[in-house]
């Protein structure tokens, strides 16, 4: 095997059959994976997070690894008929180099920008990130977790001091009295999750579901809130209300382990139940239901995801459970706490490592000198060679082609002509570049429009590291080698910089620093990493392939080889210099763009059960495509009488940005003043050629989850 390949093979199981995890979300399903004469397949696997469980996408993963739309040689766009041929890797390479020198030596290094993923393993991540960093010396670089889990990690960073989406372990969720989730909708996003709902529900616990549809998660609540697009906040503040008011605030913890809550409690003052009911559509009686459950229950976890946090105003939003969640004393409590769901596979640890445009490994600050004195000494660069902070992803990528924007793009694992929102706008953009170079498994939509398409190894073929939602470090293992034109991210990163060497380090004493500072094996990389975040707040320095081997992961922060990790955050202290939580007041503002008699209707997104993220891969899947083969537009039966329109029928939705097309589908599970579409389809059934690109002023995330539509019968 090479290129990283390699053998990694557990005790009892055989070469042609290694146990590893789902490529997937980030529940990161334990699986086996067997090679046989037919092909590869997969066995679920008893793993804590899934306890032998697998989705639909699980089981026909592997289908992925010989399908016939697998890219196996370089695609180099031919300028005389405009089309994508076939390439040597050298011929590739060198129009990839060509174009970043003349780039970069026409408008600035700056003028070359990177694009990553969520889905790529902590090795590749961190190697991106130091790539952009010293090998292209450019300050662009981040990546479509952009969109994901940003608001989140923000709100987290400022409440306690660090972002861990889950900062206990998953099987909390089976012990809660009380569980709260807020725009979060696992039985479709990560089914073997709900194994743990249905143990909650066993164990006589309470779930409460906040979700302006009825979902397939909903219908197993004890009580289903169904607010108003854009009215989390304001929900949030009334239950903060509520507890104030029957006395169920926990006082000595507020006193003993938070700061700033006098300005929260005068801010939730104003938020009465019937002040909430008015403008989010929640009555009055489930709220208070809903605080009572949270404020007298044993233990308590309050769960946020992305149906709270894409908005423009997603931090604050995220912020006010945060707030709820500290004044009942949830975090470090055991059993109990605050957390978020993370959705991509390695969303967690692709954050961590270097990919967003403010951060150095270890989820160091890129404009502490501290940090990156540290970064630099284990990069073997001097500190005020490291470039400084770069734009959040919507911002990137809307500048690109533009007057002062970056003219050429490298884009490792993401979609963004589907996942972008005002995606029709961004498609625009990635043709205004003079270089996009795409390194992906499959010709996605946005690998379409490349100059250069470089194909890599898929999940089952290189080993590596994955983060998940809990902060569990787990092993990514290769059960084969890639096929032979084929070649993983790690290699065609630091082939890159090799080549890109002689003219970036010409006279300089320091020549090697890009050419073979970029190691392929990724243990190799892994060794560095630790060492990059040896003492960060995303430490793993006490994190080895031998100790995850050993035992089912390994928890971060994990400073010591010889020391504990941390399956649970905040029995002590949060991570901030005094040790104290930070409450922060914040009010309700309404979403970016209003309704009004042109554009009537509010526009929400979301998933479904068969497909995932952009759609690249499992659109391909010929089980999945069945099960969900076109996108749909979510009715309310007495809207659809309004309009004319009967299920079934091909419908228009248009906002101030675009429109897409797709079949009506009627349901009695969605508020008449709401329609909603799955994100996971191309072409015109594009959903996000609506979305609105307003974005979160501290996070950088678009407003994906409301606009203002109008829907009509095509």
């Amino acid at each position: 095997m090479t290129d990283g390949a390699r053998s990694a093979t557990p005790p009892g199981l055989t070469p042609r059959e290694v146990a590893t995890h789902c490529p997937y979300c980030a529940l990161q399903c334990g699986m086996t994976l067997r090679a046989g004469d037919t092909g590869v397949t997969v066995h679920p696997r008893q793993f804590p997070t899934n306890r032998g469980g697998l989705c639909q996408k699980g089981w026909t993963a592997a289908e992925l690894l010989d399908h016939p739309d697998r890219l196996t040689t370089p695609l180099v766009r031919d300028p005389a008929t405009d089309t994508l041929r076939p390439a040597s890797w050298d011929t590739a390479l060198h129009r990839v180099v060509a174009g970043i020198r003349a780039v970069q030596a026409d408008a600035g290094r700056d003028a070359v920008a990177v694009f990553g993923g969520g889905g790529l393993t902590n090795e590749k991540a961190y190697a991106l990130g130091k790539f952009a960093r010293i090998g292209l010396r450019t300050r662009h670089i981040d990546y479509n977790g952009r969109f994901c889990m940003s608001s989140a990690a923000a709100a987290g960073m400022r409440a306690f001091g660090i972002d861990r989406g889950l900062p206990f372990p998953l099987a909390d969720l089976g012990r809660a009295d009380t569980l709260l989730l807020v725009g979060a909708n696992p039985a479709e996003t990560m089914p073997p999750l709900v194994r743990w709902l249905t143990e909650q529900r066993g164990n006589g616990g309470k779930l409460i579901v906040v979700d302006p549809r009825v979902t397939a998660t909903a219908r197993q609540a004890d009580l289903h809130l169904q607010p108003l697009p854009g009215t989390d906040l304001a929900v949030a503040n009334a239950l903060l209300h509520i507890a104030l008011t029957e006395g169920w605030v926990d006082r000595a913890y507020v006193a003993e382990r938070t700061t700033g809550f006098d300005a929260v409690r005068r801010g939730v003052a104003a938020w009465w139940p019937a002040r909430a009911e008015q403008l989010s559509g929640v009555p009055v009686a489930d709220l208070e239901a809903t605080a009572r459950a949270l404020g007298t229950g044993g233990r308590v976890i309050i769960l946020t995801a992305r149906g709270a946090e894409q908005h423009a105003k997603g931090v604050d939003t995220v912020t006010a459970y945060v707030n709820l969640a500290l004044a009942l004393g949830l975090p470090g409590r055991d059993g109990s706490g605050y957390g978020c769901l993370t959705g991509q596979g390695n969303g967690q640890g692709g954050r961590e490592h270097g990919q967003k445009a403010d951060q150095l490994p270890g989820y160091r600050k890129i404009d502490d000198p501290a940090a990156r004195e540290h970064v630099a000494r284990v990069w073997g660069v001097p500190a005020d060679e490291l470039p400084g902070p770069g734009v959040p992803a919507y911002q990137l990528l809307d500048a690109l082609g533009t007057p002062g924007g970056p003219r050429a793009l490298l884009v490792f694992g993401s979609n963004p002509v589907v996942s972008a929102p005002r995606a029709a706008r961004i498609e625009g953009r990635l043709r205004d570049l003079d270089l996009l170079v795409v390194a992906d498994l499959l010709l996605s939509e946005t690998a379409a429009l490349a100059d250069v398409v470089l194909p890599t190894a898929q999940w089952a073929e290189e080993d590596g590291t994955m983060t998940n939602l809990e902060g569990r470090v787990l092993r990514r293992r290769a059960l084969r080698p890639p096929p032979p034109d084929v070649r993983t991210d790690l290699a065609i990163i630091a082939d890159l910089a090799a080549r890109l060497a002689p003219a970036e380090t010409v006279g300089r004493p320091e020549a090697a620093v890009s050419a073979g500072r970029f190691p392929t094996d990724p243990a190799a990389v892994f060794a560095e990493l630790r060492r990059a975040s040896a003492g960060g707040a995303a430490d793993y320095a006490g994190i080895s392939w031998d100790r995850i081997d050993a035992d089912d992961g390994v928890y971060w922060p994990c400073p010591s080889e010889d020391g504990p990790d941390t399956p649970r955050l905040f029995a002590d202290r949060f991570a901030t210099p005094d040790g104290r939580a930070r409450f922060h007041a914040v009010d309700h503002r309404p979403a970016a763009e209003q309704v009004c008699a042109t554009y009537p209707l509010h526009f929400t997104t979301g998933r479904v059960l068969a497909q995932y993220q952009s759609g690249t891969q499992t659109r391909r899947v010929a089980a999945l495509r069945r099960a969900a083969p076109e996108a749909f537009v979510e009715l309310h039966p007495d809207l659809a009488a309004r309009l004319g329109i009967d299920d079934g029928d091909p419908v228009r939705v248009t906002s101030r940005r675009g429109e897409f097309r797709a079949p009506a589908r009627l349901s009695a599970g969605i508020r008449p003043d709401t329609v909603f579409a799955p994100f996971h389809y191309a072409g015109a059934e594009r959903a996000n050629s609506v979305t609105n690109d307003a974005v979160d002023p501290i996070s950088g995330m678009p407003e994906f989850k409301i606009c203002a539509v109008r829907v009509e019968k095509a």
